[in-house]
């Protein structure tokens, strides 16, 4: 049931009721005949209705004479209650006279009743509420803030605010929805199709898609049938391609035939029309279903891996193994190697294993751990490969904010003969925060630096990562010439911003006007900044 604004919507609703059954209040034989139909079912409706429509014709102007009647209204409720009776919490009511302090109150009570709500009636109840609150607000005569005084307040503006956010609050809680079921079912289909699979990838993508199926068939009518067995059999295309026939001559199921059955299943869960309170288990099943064909998806086999596998394998790179059906193996304790954070382990198979394959899968992991990666041995390999310039050694040490590569990663900025050493380096030492680094990195800012126009934003941001106010003149100085490239411009400016102090952010919002559009772009950004700052002072 939708509210009408409020409890005056309530009133409305009741008071057609209320008429109806006014001659009761009106006459004592009528209160006589009521009570000797205390064995009717109708009793009690009849007692509530015209409760009801006293209290809302009352609208708060009750003779005096009334309040020790009102009074034992509590003590009423509890006996109802007592009763076995259901009570129903009367809604918020917007107030009369309309004041900031009122209209907050009304806002907490709508929020009550957001925390209560259990289904999506409840939040269209809500909705409703803040549809009435909405217009009390238009409505109050609340002080508007002082143009010249930053600081105002702004009640008008923190009320509607509120009443945004408690608008989130409800889309927040509303769902999750059939659609929801059907996206992720869409998007799985997608992953099949174009992904390109393994042997056994391809078998594991078709057992994910057959659970799924099974599981969906329980939920949802299927067309095809309600199993994955039928449902794939009426899903199988009858025009098989080349490639389709000798995946059937394996009994491999076809890709094809995977996002059919898929389909099928999404335009069912479509068809039903599920309803977010009245089916909630059957979505909270399907969701669980499709977070399972994911994870199922997700774990199977690439056949890029594969084919890379088969590359070191005709140039005799794991020759060393002497045992090549074992492979997979070791790649999978890789993987758990790294899940496990066992960085001893990952050093082990890079040192051990003589395949480039395996050797970029090493140092994959390591870059991916980042700062869990960090150790005295994993330390001295990456610095050992950094100071032979191998720039992705040099991106691993940026991940793990390795503070003793400085010395060494400052060494390479100035290498304005290799543009693709500089920017790993200048990346690397931003990440790192190196306070060392920033004079070096500002020389490469300088209009008549050999450093390539390419490179030279990287080094504007590097220095915005590190974040020492050493770079703010050199930072403003590239940002105030016009002459300049823009991209090295606007990377300045984020720079200074990065940096956050007052004279940066003015240098940057000095150009909130300017003809560049990556150039004001963050000048507006600084501007929004030091106004913020200004009203949280």
């Amino acid at each position: 049931m939708k509210l009408e604004g409020g409890s005056a919507a309530v009133c409305r609703r009741e008071s057609a009721r209320g008429s109806e059954i006014s001659e009761v209040g009106q006459s004592p034989a009528s209160m006589e005949s009521l009570g000797r139909s205390a064995g009717s079912p109708a009793k009690g409706n009849v007692l509530m209705d015209y409760a009801r429509s006293l209290w809302c014709m009352s609208n708060g102007d009750d003779d005096p004479a009334d309040a020790s009647g009102e009074a034992d209204a509590p003590g009423d409720a509890e006996d109802a209650a007592d009763a076995g009776e259901s009570t129903e919490a009367a809604a918020p009511t917007r107030p009369d006279e309309p004041t900031e302090e009122s209209l907050n109150e009304y806002l907490d009570e709508i929020e009550a009743h957001l925390d209560e709500a259990e289904t999506e009636a409840d939040l269209d109840d809500v909705d409703a509420l803040l549809d009435d609150a909405e217009a009390g607000v238009e409505e109050a005569d609340l002080p508007e803030p002082d143009e010249d005084d930053e600081d105002a307040d702004d009640p008008r503006g923190d009320l509607e605010s509120r009443i945004t956010e408690l608008r989130e609050g409800v889309q927040d809680a509303r769902g999750p929805y059939g659609s929801d079921v059907v996206d992720e079912i869409e998007a799985a289909g997608a992953t099949v199709n174009d992904t390109e699979w393994t042997a056994d990838g391809h078998a594991d993508a078709a057992d994910a898609v057959r659970a799924f199926v099974d599981a969906a068939a329980d939920a949802v009518d299927v067309e095809g049938g309600d199993d994955a067995d039928a449902v794939l059999d009426a899903a199988d295309t009858a025009e098989a391609s080349e490639s389709e026939a000798a995946e059937k001559a394996t009994d491999a199921v076809p890709v094809e035939t995977l996002v059919t059955a898929l389909d099928a299943v999404a335009d069912a869960v479509a068809d039903a029309d599920l309803d977010a309170d009245a089916d909630a288990d059957t979505i909270s099943a399907l969701l669980d279903a499709t977070g399972d064909l994911t994870d199922d998806l997700d774990a199977a086999e690439e056949w890029d891996d594969l084919e890379t596998h088969e590359q070191l394998r005709a140039q005799g790179y794991y020759d060393v193994l002497g045992h090549y059906k074992d492979y997979p193996v070791e790649w999978a304790a890789l993987k758990e190697h790294e899940t496990r954070g066992n960085v001893d382990m990952i050093l082990l198979a890079l040192d051990s294993l003589a395949s480039e394959f395996m050797e970029r899968h090493c140092l994959e992991a390591l870059e991916r751990m980042g700062k869990r990666g960090k150790t005295e041995a994993s330390l001295e390999e990456l610095l050992g490969r950094a100071e032979k310039r191998d720039q992705f050694a040099i991106r691993i040490l940026g991940k793990m904010a390795a503070t003793e590569a400085t010395e060494t990663l400052v060494e390479f900025v100035p290498e304005d003969s290799n543009p693709q050493l500089q920017k790993a380096t200048f990346k690397a030492l931003g990440e790192i925060g190196a306070p060392e680094a920033v004079q070096p990195l500002a020389n490469q800012l300088a209009a008549d630096s050999d450093t390539d126009d390419l490179v030279q934003p990287l080094a504007a941001r590097a220095l915005g990562l590190i974040g020492d106010t050493r770079a703010v003149d050199p930072l403003a100085d590239v940002l105030a010439a016009d002459e300049r490239d823009d991209d090295l411009r606007a990377a300045a400016g984020w720079a200074l911003r990065q940096i956050g102090t007052r004279e940066a952010l003015e240098a940057v919002a000095d150009h909130a006007d300017e003809h560049s559009f990556v150039v004001s772009t963050e000048g507006e950004k600084a501007k929004r900044s030091l106004d913020a700052a200004a009203a949280a002072a």
